[in-house]
Order: structure tokens, then C-alpha cells, then sequence
């Protein structure tokens, strides 16, 4: 073996050299990464919930770990799949039924609230950016008239 093929390099000239495909990732949208985030969040808001409904005794054990291991693997599914419109959707329907851990636990209502308040914010400032950053790249890409 000669040197160049010990260090990963060919000897073969660059039109003989096999091509790989480059994998280009995706761009996240802001308002994707946004409410991923607060997805992300409110996953460790609940896993200590569960932990605070468990030492109040508020349900059986069982389905306290149970339904909240459930909670916290659709908050973290669902942050996955936020570039599709279901997804967020399905995101509100989880800021709903965080809201109603309250009946668990009357102090949720407020802090779910909070969660979901900046569940709101997020959207809403995430659709604003990704809006003006579209209009910014369709006013770069157009021509001037010089």
C-alpha cells in the first residue's frame, strides 16, 4: 500500500474516483426550531410532575409512571415531526392536555399556562421571522433595474 491509500486518500485521478452522494440536511424553519424547544422543556416538566405526582400519591404508581413516560414520548415524537402541519397541531393538542394535568394537580394549571403561553409566543414570533426571512430571500433573488 502506498502512503497516500494508508491515509484515506486515492491514487486514482479525480475522474477515475468513485463519487459519493453529499447528504444535504434540511433547514430547519425558526418556528420549527422554536417549538421544538418548548417541546423539548416541557418533556422535563413533566417527567418532574410525574415524580411530584408520584410523591403526593395523586394516582395509583403505575399509571403515574406509565402516563407520564407516555406524556413525555409523544412531547419529544412530536417535536420530530413539527415541519408538518399535523405535527403542530398535534403540538396545540398537547398544550391542551398539559393544561389539564391541572385536575392532577391544581398548581399545573398555572404553571401549563406559563408553558403553553410560551408555546404561543414561540409560534407566533417563529411564523413572523420565517415570514421575513422568505420575503428577505425573494428580494435577494430578484433582479435589479440598473
Amino acid at each position: 500500500m502506498s502512503g497516500d491509500e494508508l491515509r484515506g486518500e486515492s491514487s486514482l485521478p479525480p475522474a477515475a474516483q468513485p463519487t459519493r452522494k453529499v447528504r444535504v440536511r434540511r433547514t430547519r424553519s425558526v418556528t420549527e426550531s422554536l417549538l421544538s424547544i418548548v417541546l423539548l422543556l416541557e418533556s422535563f416538566l413533566v417527567f418532574f410532575v410525574t415524580l411530584v405526582v408520584y410523591g403526593l400519591r395523586a394516582l395509583d404508581p403505575v399509571v403515574t409512571f406509565v402516563g407520564g413516560a407516555v406524556f413525555i414520548v409523544l412531547l419529544l415524537a412530536t417535536s420530530g415531526v413539527l415541519r408538518h402541519p399535523a405535527g403542530i397541531a398535534f403540538g396545540w393538542l398537547l398544550q391542551v392536555a398539559l393544561i389539564a394535568t391541572g385536575f392532577i394537580t391544581i398548581p399545573m394549571f398555572f404553571v401549563a399556562a406559563v408553558f403553553a403561553g410560551i408555546w404561543v409566543f414561540c409560534f407566533v414570533k417563529g411564523r413572523q421571522i420565517d415570514r421575513q426571512k422568505a420575503e428577505y430571500a425573494a428580494a435577494l433573488s430578484q433582479p435589479t433595474d440598473s
